[in-house]
């Protein structure tokens, strides 16, 4: 894989991770790195799930974007729900 190929990915990560993000309501206090992983790990298994079912992946498919804008929502759903949501301070009891 080229530099400008992991540029891209990189790129296409941080955007499906942030659709993701934006399909899941609530407020997700999870990093910007761990979107953008979850956005390349949605857009690997996207592309792969899209061709399984026959859409066509050469050039651009709404089809697949869709696929892979999904799977970016389950993992930061599932990311969101092993971390815990909300504000991360502690409270003490007196």
């Amino acid at each position: 894989m080229t530099v400008t190929g992991i540029f891209t990915a990189l790129i296409v990560g941080l955007v499906i991770g942030a659709l993701g993000r934006l399909a899941v309501p609530g407020k997700q206090n999870i990093p910007v790195w761990l979107t953008m992983l979850i956005g390349v790990v949605a857009a690997l298994l996207g592309t792969a799930l899209a061709r399984v079912l026959g859409v066509d992946t050469e050039g651009f498919s709404f089809l697949e974007l869709g696929v892979q804008v999904a799977l970016a929502a389950a993992g930061v759903f599932a990311v969101v729900g092993l971390t815990g949501r909300g504000d991360r301070t502690t409270r003490s009891i007196h």
